[in-house]
This record gives structure tokens, sequence and C-alpha cells, in this order.
């Protein structure tokens, strides 16, 4: 589903936040547990998830369901971040990248609450506290690239986390 339409999905329901950040929400909250659930995901977004209408709901629950399954499949070039197309403003490209690292940690913070992470991932964690903080005022070459890097970084580190907090044994494998 495309950015904009979510976007205009949360919009029109009073959110309280946009597509980007509402994707890093549930991405950190599926990095932590696979088994999350979209009426979770759709409590932390609305403050009355119960009057969105069905079809709102529904694309929703198709857009978890999606980056679910992208973040299950050990394709690290399936996965990507829901932000805005490339033809989009440079400004706003940096804005929605740096709400969705904020909704990222929100998301990890909702299902993981120790402060114990292992492997690479607290170097990862603070790497993305950063991003939250980069300017978002930007429009050289050079600005671009760096956001461009910044994006390939944090697929790579949703991979990272995902793999380190995340058991990626099926569940009838288990012993």
């Amino acid at each position: 589903m495309a950015y904009d339409i979510i976007q205009s999905i949360l919009e029109q329901n009073d959110a309280d936040m946009g597509a980007a950040e509402a994707h890093g929400v549930a991405v950190g909250m599926l990095c932590v547990d696979f088994r999350s659930e979209a009426g979770n995901w759709l409590n932390e977004l609305f403050k009355d998830p119960i009057s969105l209408l069905e079809e709102a709901k529904s694309q929703l629950s198709v857009i978890f369901a999606q980056t679910q399954n992208l973040l299950i499949e050990d394709n690290e070039f399936a996965f990507d971040l829901l932000l805005p197309d490339d033809d989009s403003d440079l400004s706003e490209q940096a804005e929605a990248l740096r709400t969705w690292c904020q909704g990222f940690l929100f998301g990890v913070g909702y299902n993981k609450t120790d402060a114990l992470w292992p492997g690479d991932c607290q170097e990862i964690i603070q790497d993305i506290v950063e991003i939250t903080k980069m300017e978002t005022n930007i429009d050289s070459e050079d600005d671009e690239n760096n956001l461009v890097e910044i994006h390939e970084y944090l697929r790579a580190a949703v991979l990272l986390v995902r793999d380190q907090l995340n058991d990626l044994t099926p569940p009838d494998t288990r012993h």
C-alpha cells in the first residue's frame, strides 16, 4: 500500500501519528515479538480504534500483516520502511525518516521493557535515537545522499534487531 493512502487513512481518522511513524511502531513491535497483533497496533494509533470504519481498519490490518510477513521472511531485500516516494520534497522525506525512527523506538519499547539488549541491539537503538534528532530542513545533494545512507542503514539495522530479539524458529519445530 502506498504511503499516501495510509497517511490519508490516519489523517481522516485523527490518528496520533503519520504513516511513517505508524509503520515504525508496527516494525518495532514485530521485531520484538512476531506474534504482535494488529489490534494492539491500532490501539496505539487511535484514541478510539473502535470508531474506525471497517474499510480503514481492514486496510491498516493489511499493512500490518504485510509488514509482519516481510519481517518473518528471511529475505533482506523484501523489507523496506514505509516512507514518502523519492520524488517527494527532501525535507518531507527526512521528517518521515525521523518520525519512522520515533515510531520504531516506541514499538520496541511497547514489547520490550527491560534494559538488557542482546548483541548489537544497544548500539543500534542508540543510533536510532540519534537519528530522531537529525535536522529535517534539508535540500542539498549531499543531504539526499546522507538520507539514502541512513535509510539503508535502518533497513539492515531492523533486520539485525529482528534476528537478535525474535526467535526465528518456526513454532512447530521449537524444542
